[in-house]
């Protein structure tokens, strides 16, 4: 059941809490799992990750997850089966590291995502989790934001804003690459372009799960008639904030790719080449200065060899920590700012009518 029982919660979460965030992206690599102290000091938050671990996801959790997308029949069953599948992944992480936590912010996976028609569904019942794990949950960040008038998304904002406030921007390279910054007294983010999304679907067609370090896209030749096909696509019309899932990809990006007469290593290299086009755009646009690189794409030398081409914005790529596991990071501290009913969402960066605290709360 779920319950808005804050001041119980302020007196069970303080600085000295264990909280864990939960981060299944769109690239469908497996569960980042963080584990978090979070804390106040001299009027700002800082964090402390006392232990991270991505679990990957076997094929049949990959294939339940696809299939899903087309066949909304088992949607619900789904949602306490990859629940189910979230609550053993912690426990073996809790026995792992001997671990006692005090709190689960999961972001679910993500199976539908179109505000523009009111909905999204990230998977991963919170209520079965919290009955699993026996600590409370939070979960569903991303309904109240689109009830809003919001995108529901991006999310990090107030997390790079407030933890990762050294920099000028937070750019994650995901299954989608996004960014985030302060522009004229607003904390601004948007969904740049697909990133891993595609780069994994046209690795699949060289018999790869994924391009390793872009060796494959370092082979080819950049086609600049797809890449001019590529930056025509509707999506770059859009005012900003705006976001971007599966769907989009799905009905833009793919069917180009899909009618290109090129090699796989060619169509691969001009993929990466728009990606880094596109981020060197944005921070161009905005005269970002200093950027933290984020995300498993940061590992496709390849790629980050192209952005560092384009732009001459500094970019500073952190410990392999913090490049893996900054979002489920983040979703730890948005799951503390919900049950301290603080403002975990910005509209500034949504879309939404305002700021608000959004997730459901499952306690036990």
């Amino acid at each position: 059941m779920l319950f808005f029982y804050f001041n119980y919660m302020d007196n069970i979460i303080n600085d000295k809490s264990l909280i864990l965030g939960l981060m299944s992206g769109t690239s469908m690599d497996g569960l980042d799992i963080s584990c978090a102290r979070y804390y106040q000091k001299h009027n700002a938050w800082h964090y402390k990750l006392i232990a991270s671990e991505t679990i990957t996801y076997d094929s049949k959790i990959k294939s339940d997850l696809l299939n899903t997308f087309h066949k909304v029949s088992d949607l619900e069953e789904m949602d306490v089966k990859f629940a189910l599948c979230l609550s053993n992944y912690i426990k073996v992480f809790l026995r792992r590291y001997n671990l006692k936590i005090d709190l689960i912010s999961s972001h679910g996976h993500t199976i539908f995502h179109d505000p523009k028609n009111g909905y999204t569904k990230q998977i991963g019942l919170g209520s079965v989790i919290a009955e699993n794990i026996g600590v409370p949950v939070v979960s569903n960040f991303r309904q109240q934001d689109i009830d809003l008038g919001g995108q529901g998304a991006p999310l990090v904002p107030i997390g790079d804003k407030l933890l990762f406030s050294e920099y000028d921007a937070c750019i994650n390279l995901g299954g989608i690459a996004n960014i985030s910054f302060d522009f004229k007294g607003k904390r601004l983010a948007y969904d740049i372009s697909p990133c891993n999304m595609i780069l994994n679907f046209l690795a699949k067609k060289s018999g790869k799960d994924f391009d390793e370090y872009g060796k494959i896209a370092s082979e080819g030749q950049v086609d600049e008639i797809l890449l001019n096909k590529l930056g025509k696509i509707s999506y770059y019309d859009l005012n900003i904030p705006k976001s971007m899932g599966k769907e989009c990809v799905n009905q833009y990006y793919i069917p180009v790719l899909n009618k290109s007469n090129k090699n796989n290593n060619d169509i691969l290299a001009t993929c990466v080449e728009h990606i880094a086009m596109k981020i060197s755009n944005a921070l161009s646009e905005f005269d970002i200065s200093k950027s933290l690189l984020t995300g498993g794409g940061v590992f496709n030398k390849y790629l980050v060899a192209r952005i560092l081409h384009h732009t001459k914005s500094k970019i500073i790529i952190p410990n392999k920590d913090l490049v893996n596991f900054k979002e489920a990071i983040v979703f730890g501290f948005l799951g503390l700012l919900r049950v301290l009913d603080e403002h975990n969402c910005l509209s500034s960066a949504t879309g939404a009518i305002r700021d608000h605290s959004s997730g459901d709360i499952y306690m036990v």
